[in-house]
Formats: structure tokens, C-alpha cells, sequence
């Protein structure tokens, strides 16, 4: 018999939180684990609750119903000294005044830990985030993805059960948010803690996370792991925050023994359902084929349009086609020549593997 599994981390447990004057929760019965050295990542617009669960997680809040569990005890009253949990913030909150050694020193000193383990243990730590040359400078004279990977240390050097992260990479340029993800992954695998990524960038989330937690309006709108939530979103609201989804009016009537879909009055055979009447369709631009109307004519299940613009984005283009009462966006390889022109008749099919429909 192979070892139990150790319980999760992290429990939130009904959790439910309204700040006063406002019209609506800030979290509605959120509940969800966070496993021992996951990467778990909160993904959700502005707004929509995340800041707040990062908030009850690390003691800076209360909940007003619900319990926040960390292995097997109940935090809620707990302060947030008292609870092992780090957090990395966007704006870095490194000491000012102090070398990049000593802040990552602080919090051992704060634990009463003795001069030569500290140091030894941010000597290591820096070592791990590839800081050990800058360790006398001060924090001014770092870059940002210096300065973010010092606040990283300075969570880390503790070993903590849990880091909590919150949009850290938001403040640093395009490069170097990338070459932070390849860091933050890097990382999380070599230490093996758990860290709950709270961030409004679909990318970051997928490309980092065990699991993704979808918040829409203090609630939960999936919990699944990154491909399950690009490729078979649970609902619109899913479909159309993570990754890029045309959300299409389709008709279905019946055929045969079930019903068949139309749009835009084109029959499309492979289009099928257990349920007659109108829905919506979400499909990816990459699984809107655009193609140029050549002398054989229309292709079956193909809807006729006509482009309406062209947006070039360097490895392929998004073309935005309106086909009667609808606009269809298709990404297409870029080429050297411009691929479609504005005005061009084209027709437009579906790679119907990862369409997802939605009834009202």
C-alpha cells in the first residue's frame, strides 16, 4: 500500500465576504483546496474577487461567513503572523534601506533565527532566484525583474507552506514577465510549495498552473486545469475571458433523430445536437478556417462573407469577416504579401472539435 495523501494546504470552505456601502458580495460561498505543491492559480477580471480571497488567505480580512482552513485548523481568527503564508506582492515591498541580503535575512530575523543560519539561508535562497552577485546592493539599484525576484526570496526564504503571489509580474515588461514565468515554474517545482497565483492575465495563468480557479462576480465559474478551461469552458462567461472565442447565433432544427445547426441560413451538417432551438456557439479564432472563394465554388457547410478588416500580429493574422447579421474572426498564418484584403469575398468553416454550445 502506497503512502496516504497528505490533505490540502489550503481550504476555503463556504467563504463568503461583503465589504461595508457595497451593493453586492465580494466573494458568494467560494469554496476550494489548494493540494501540497501545487501551482494553483485565481484568474478573474477586476472586480471579481480575487484581490479579496488573497486577502482572507493571508488574515488581512475576515470573512463574514465561511471558514479559511490550513492544515486541518481553522485561520480565521488567526493573525497573519501567526500563519504560515508568505505573500509577493506587485510593487515589490523590499526595504528601502536595506541590501538585497538583509531583506531577504528579515524574516528569519523576525523569527529570532541566529546571525550565521540567516545568512546562510539567503545566501542559498538567493542563489535559487540567480541573486547571489547583487546580494550588498540596495533595492534602488536593481531593475525590476531584479527587484521582483529579491521580494521572491525574501516569501521563499522562510519555506512557508504557502505563497501566495498577487499579479507580481504586472509592473514588469513583456520579455521579462516570460522569462519570470520560466523562474516562478522553475522554482515552485524545485522547492515544492504551494503557490496560489492571483492574476487578471489568462496566459499567465494557463502556462504556469496545476489548476485554475475562474472567478466571475465573487463567484466561481469553473475549476479545472488549464487545457479543461481553454478547450471545454463550462460556460460563456468562461469561453469568452479565457483564450479568444466568436460566440455564434445557431439555429438548430430537426434531422433525423436529432437536430442539425444553422447559421446565417447555411445548413452545417457536422453541427449536431439533443436539443432543437436557438443557442450560441463558442469557437475559437483558431478554429475558424477563412478561406479565399475560388473557382470551384463555396465548399459545403462553408458560410459565404466578405472581410471586413485585417489585424497583422507577426506569426498570423485575425481576420474579421461579416457573414450576413455576424462578424467572424478566423486567425490565419501571416504571410509576406498581406494573406486577405479588405472587401475580398471569402468563405468561412469550423473546426468543430472544441466548439462549445450554449442555451439560454
Amino acid at each position: 500500500m502506497g503512502a496516504r495523501e497528505a490533505g490540502p494546504v489550503l481550504s476555503l470552505v463556504g467563504v463568503s465576504k461583503t465589504y461595508e456601502g457595497a451593493q453586492k458580495p465580494a466573494l458568494e460561498k467560494v469554496s476550494f483546496s489548494v493540494k501540497p505543491g501545487e501551482f494553483f492559480s485565481i484568474l478573474g477580471p477586476s472586480g471579481s474577487g480575487k484581490t479579496t480571497i488573497l486577502r482572507t488567505v493571508a488574515g488581512f480580512e475576515k470573512p463574514d461567513s465561511g471558514q479559511i482552513v490550513m492544515d486541518g485548523d481553522v485561520m480565521n481568527a488567526v493573525p497573519p503572523f501567526k500563519r504560515d503564508v508568505r505573500t509577493v506582492f506587485q510593487s515589490y515591498a523590499l526595504f528601502p534601506h536595506l541590501t538585497v541580503r538583509e531583506n531577504v535575512e528579515y524574516p528569519l530575523r523576525m523569527q529570532g533565527e541566529p546571525k550565521a543560519s540567516r545568512r546562510r539561508k539567503a545566501e542559498e535562497t538567493l542563489s535559487l532566484v540567480e541573486l547571489s552577485t547583487f546580494a550588498d546592493r540596495l533595492p534602488h539599484q536593481l531593475s525590476g525583474g531584479q527587484r521582483q525576484r529579491a521580494a521572491l526570496a525574501r516569501s521563499i526564504v522562510s519555506r512557508p507552506k504557502l505563497l501566495l503571489l498577487d499579479e507580481p509580474l504586472a509592473a514588469l515588461d513583456l520579455r521579462l514577465r516570460q522569462q519570470m514565468q520560466h523562474t516562478l515554474v522553475a522554482l515552485q517545482k524545485e522547492l515544492g510549495i504551494a503557490f496560489m497565483y492571483v492574476t487578471h492575465d489568462q496566459g499567465e495563468a494557463l502556462s504556469m498552473s496545476d489548476r485554475v480557479v475562474v472567478l466571475h462576480d465573487g463567484k466561481i465559474a469553473q475549476l479545472a486545469t488549464p487545457r479543461e478551461i481553454y478547450f471545454a469552458p463550462q460556460n460563456e462567461f468562461v469561453s469568452r475571458f479565457v483564450g479568444r472565442s466568436n460566440l455564434v447565433p445557431v439555429h438548430f432544427e430537426p434531422e433525423g433523430s436529432g437536430y442539425a445547426g444553422t447559421i446565417e441560413g447555411t445548413r452545417i451538417a457536422a453541427l449536431t445536437s439533443e436539443r432543437g432551438g436557438t443557442a450560441r456557439m463558442a469557437i475559437r479564432y483558431e478554429a475558424v478556417q477563412v478561406m479565399a472563394l475560388n473557382g470551384a465554388g463555396r465548399l459545403p457547410d462553408a458560410v459565404p462573407g466578405i472581410v471586413e478588416d485585417v489585424l497583422f500580429l507577426g506569426t498570423n493574422c485575425e481576420v474579421n469577416v461579416r457573414c450576413g447579421g455576424i462578424s467572424l474572426i478566423g486567425t490565419v498564418p501571416a504571410a509576406r504579401e498581406s494573406t486577405f484584403l479588405v472587401g475580398q469575398p471569402v468563405q468561412v468553416r469550423f473546426d468543430l472539435v472544441n466548439t462549445q454550445v450554449f442555451y439560454d
